[in-house]
This record gives structure tokens, C-alpha cells and sequence, in this order.
């Protein structure tokens, strides 16, 4: 009897499957090559990318050397590359900075991995010495942070520090000093709240980065409507989010017959009533501002005219969200409880001339730590990265208000951890010891593109940056301007605490996580059964 050689096909037609080598390989690859692509980024003399966009936006292009925003416009078909970008958004949605670092030190432990999964040496092995680097390398940087919070000027000190060191890396470098000051007060204000809702950004193109400037209360982009109040003081606002349209008949298919242009008439006049009769219950709320997430037509603009109100038509989602939490006020759609309806207060709302533009100022808001940084600049590109840029730093500041932890930078943080890997590995026996020393190798590769990027000796300055760590100097960092190894203490290059334990904790993770796949399956895709429809 002959026994058939035809192999057993357990997948479905059309899935795929890569086993064991293949499949590491293919992990491997596709990290190394995302850290790779933002890798030149890193750093005070990190270089910009161009997105270009292409499909519905085509045409649109972005100047940024924010990882999170590369990551997120790079369409990635590589499974392990999508952990990576993943990686970098939580880090974007956790701590705002530091997405470049995260998805770098990944890649990095990753192409470490595969030189030791070369040397015949099993996954598993490398993920427990990973493990304990990863502790060792934790408790060094909590050791080396320090907390000057008791203390309100070392404190805003620190704080000043942190945005300069933030922002030296990104487009607002020129005016660090300028932008970390606005940061800083911006932050200060929240009281210790870390509730960024009420820090509003306004870009308005024209001068240059150097004429932005921070505005107390809040800032509407919008006009009050004709012949209405331009400037109201005590006022009571009421926020809706309702059609202010006259009520046409809305039922779909129906069509009116008249024999008369009078009926016609009769018809605008039932509507016009419809609409009067909205407006009045507006205006039993005792408001005398009414701001609509929606168009206000003639009609309504012109009866609040009459009752003296301002009413501000189109004031965006985000905007009016962050004008109800401002204000105090509610987001309301129906009128028939005046009684329940929380309306909103500030001192004066007056028109402010901002470059060409007139903006509406709401002055002495209820929420008193509410305020407006806007960013002048020549392009609309260059307002974007500058939002970006501001955004990260407000990010980590009001992360250092709730973890008010501070580390050094400038490679300074990861030498010191590097160090303390090293001192590990050198005490452990077995082949752990060899992944350890990996780990320490990684954290290293991060001060190396550092100075790479600014077109120094890397190998001269991290030999000198290692040697320094090993003889007790822990506050040894890259100084950038000079191309030499400074006391990162004196520079004031100073990081977050919770930025750095994130980006340590995140990358190991997620590399971790991609070195234990050993199998990559495609699914088939489902396919659609063609409707048959009826014999």
C-alpha cells in the first residue's frame, strides 16, 4: 500500500505562515528599520523629515522631527514595526515627549537581540537578562533623580530647565529661552492641576516665532454677529449646540404643491414663527451672550440683535469644549429648563486685533488658571512643528508637576544606567551575563546618535562619557555646542523623571514582546459571499 507524501495543510487557503527563524528575522528587521528612520531626529542637532501626503490630502506637507507624528504618517505593513509606532503613541499620550527616544532604545535592544540570537543564544535566555538589566537600570535612575519641589525657585528653576532641554531638540531652539519661560507660566498657572484642557494654543501665521506670546483668559477665533454688542462685561453665557437654521420641513420626499406666490409666504412666515419662538426660550435663560457650535442664520442673528444679546456663531467643538470648562458653563441642545442650565461667566468679552485677524477675548474667566499661548510664525508648516514642539514641552512639565522627580540629560541618564548594567553583568554568572551586557550596549546607542546627529566623534565622546561614569562623575553629560563631555549639571540640561523611567520601561516591553514571537500567521482574508438575490 503506498502511503501519500502530500503535506497536511492545517491553514486555509491563502493564509501564510512564517515558522521560527524566518519569523524572528522578519520581527528583527522591521524594528530596526523603524528606529533606524527617526533615529537621525534624536538630539539637539537632530535633522527634520518632509511628509508629504498623498490620497485625500495629497499634496499637504509636514515639517516635524516629532517621532510620534513620523511614526503615525509612515504606513507600516511590518507586524513588530507596528508594536513600535504603537509604543511611541502611548509614550505621546502618557508623557508627550520622548517618542523618539522610546522607539530608538527598542530598535536597538532589538538589533542586540539578534546578534546574541546568532551566537545560538535562546530568546528566552536574552528576555531574563533583559529583565534584570531592566531593574538594575531602574533602580540607578531612581537613585540618581532628585526633588526640589520644596522649594518654589529651585523648583521653576527645574521646570525652566526641562522646557529648554525639551525644546532645544525641536524647531523652537532659536527661542528656547523665550518659549520655556511661556511654558513655564502657562503650567504654573494650572496650580498643580496638570489640566491641559485650559491652556489653549492659537496659531496665527505672519511675524515670526518671536512674537507669540502667552494671553491670560481665553481666546475665540470667531466675530459676534451684526449689529450686536461688541464688547459685553459681567457676562452670562449660554453654550448650545442646536440648529439655528429656519426649521425647513424635514421629512424626506415630500413635496409641497401651492397655486399662489401668498402660500408660499404663509409657509416662510410659519417657519420665521418656529424660529422666534427658539429664540425666546434662548433668551429666558437671562444670557446675554449665546455662542452656537452651528450656523446662526439672518433671522436669529437679527432678533438677538434686537434683544442686545452677542450671539457667535460656528465656535468649533474643541473650542467650545474648552470654553464650557473655562467658563463654568454647560454644552446645552434643548431650552425648556432654564432653571437646570448651568450658563457660564467671565468679567469682559472684547474684540483683540491679533496680526490681520480680530479674536474675541474672554477676560476673567471662572476658571482662573484658563490662558491662550499664541504662536506667530511665516508658514503655516512652521506654526504646526512649533505646535507640536510647545505641546511636548507642556506635556512634560505638567508630568514634572505630578512627578516632580527631575534627571539629568544630555546622555547623561543612560551612561549612568549603562554603567550600573554593566556592574551587573560583570557579577553574574552564566549566559544571562551576555544579554545584560547587550542591554547596556543599547541604553549606550542613544548618546552615540546624539552626538552623530551633530556630526561629532561618537566612539571618542562615549568612550570618554563611560570612563567618566565608571570613576563616580554621575552628572557627565554630551555637551552639544562644543562637541565635548560637560558637567550636564552646570548646562542645566535637565529631563523628567517620569519621561525617562517611561521610555526605559516601554522600550524593553515592547522589545521583550517581539523576541518572544516565533511564529508570524497571515490570515486569509474573509471573503465576501456574492449576494444571490431571489430565483
Amino acid at each position: 500500500m503506498e502511503m501519500s507524501l502530500n503535506p497536511v495543510r492545517v491553514l486555509k487557503n491563502e493564509a501564510q505562515e512564517e515558522k521560527a527563524e524566518m519569523a524572528r528575522l522578519s520581527s528583527f528587521i522591521g524594528a530596526i528599520a523603524i528606529g533606524d528612520l527617526v533615529k537621525s531626529t534624536l538630539g539637539p542637532k537632530g535633522m527634520d523629515k518632509i511628509l508629504v501626503a498623498t490620497g485625500r490630502n495629497a499634496g499637504q506637507v509636514e515639517v516635524t522631527n516629532d517621532g510620534a507624528t513620523i511614526l503615525r504618517a509612515v504606513g507600516v505593513d511590518n507586524p513588530a514595526a507596528k508594536i513600535l509606532v504603537d509604543m511611541s503613541r502611548v509614550q505621546d499620550e502618557e508623557v508627550g515627549d520622548g517618542t523618539t527616544s522610546v522607539t530608538v532604545l527598542a530598535s536597538e535592544l532589538l538589533r542586540e537581540a539578534e546578534k546574541l540570537v546568532e551566537q545560538k543564544l535562546h530568546p528566552q535566555i536574552i528576555v531574563s537578562g533583559w529583565r534584570q538589566a531592566t531593574q538594575v537600570a531602574l533602580e540607578a535612575l531612581t537613585a540618581a533623580a532628585q526633588d526640589n519641589s520644596a522649594s518654589d525657585e529651585k523648583f521653576r528653576n527645574d521646570l525652566l530647565n526641562i522646557a529648554r532641554t525639551t525644546l532645544s531638540s525641536k524647531i523652537l531652539h532659536q527661542h528656547k529661552d523665550f518659549f520655556a519661560n511661556l511654558a513655564v507660566d502657562a503650567v504654573l498657572r494650572l496650580k498643580g492641576s496638570g489640566e491641559l484642557r485650559s491652556i489653549q494654543i492659537i496659531k496665527k501665521s505672519g511675524g515670526t516665532l518671536g512674537d507669540s506670546f502667552l494671553d491670560e483668559g481665553f481666546l475665540l477665533d470667531k466675530k459676534p454677529g451684526v449689529h450686536q454688542p461688541q464688547r459685553i462685561e459681567n457676562a452670562k453665557i449660554l453654550i448650545a449646540n442646536t440648529p439655528m437654521d429656519t426649521d425647513k420641513i424635514k421629512v424626506f420626499g415630500s413635496s409641497i404643491k401651492v397655486d399662489s406666490l401668498a402660500k408660499i409666504a404663509d409657509l416662510e412666515m410659519a417657519e420665521k414663527e418656529k424660529m422666534k419662538e427658539k429664540v425666546d426660550k434662548i433668551l429666558k435663560h437671562e444670557c446675554n451672550v449665546f455662542i452656537n457650535r452651528q450656523l446662526i442664520y439672518n433671522y436669529p442673528e437679527q432678533l438677538f440683535a434686537d434683544a442686545q444679546v452677542m450671539s457667535i456663531e460656528h465656535a468649533d467643538f474643541d473650542g467650545i469644549e474648552r470654553l464650557a470648562y473655562c467658563t463654568g458653563g454647560e454644552i446645552v441642545s434643548t431650552f425648556e429648563n432654564p432653571s437646570l442650565v448651568k450658563l457660564g461667566e467671565c468679567d469682559v468679552i472684547e474684540q483683540v486685533m491679533i496680526g490681520e485677524d480680530t479674536l474675541l477675548r474672554f477676560s476673567g474667566v471662572k476658571l482662573g488658571e484658563a490662558c491662550t499661548i499664541v504662536i506667530r510664525g511665516a508658514t503655516q508648516q512652521i506654526l504646526d512643528e512649533a505646535d507640536r514642539s510647545l505641546h511636548d514641552a507642556l506635556c512634560v512639565l505638567a508630568a514634572t508637576v505630578k512627578e516632580s522627580r527631575i534627571i539629568f540629560g544630555g546622555g547623561c541618564s543612560e551612561a549612568l544606567m549603562a554603567t550600573a548594567v554593566l556592574k551587573k553583568a560583570a557579577e553574574t554568572p552564566g549566559k544571562e551575563a551576555i544579554a545584560i551586557e547587550a542591554f547596556a550596549r543599547a541604553l549606550l546607542s542613544l548618546p552615540t546618535a546624539i552626538a552623530d546627529n551633530a556630526g561629532y566623534d561618537s566612539a571618542q565622546l562615549i568612550s570618554e562619557l563611560r570612563a567618566g561614569h565608571a570613576q563616580g562623575k554621575q552628572t557627565l553629560g554630551l555637551d552639544m555646542e562644543l562637541g565635548k563631555v560637560a558637567d550636564v549639571r552646570e548646562l542645566g540640561i535637565t529631563e523628567s523623571f517620569a519621561v525617562k523611567r517611561q521610555v526605559l520601561m516601554s522600550a524593553s516591553e515592547a522589545a521583550e514582546m517581539i523576541l518572544r514571537v516565533d511564529n508570524i500567521i497571515r490570515c486569509a482574508p474573509r471573503r465576501r459571499v456574492p449576494d444571490r438575490g431571489y430565483c
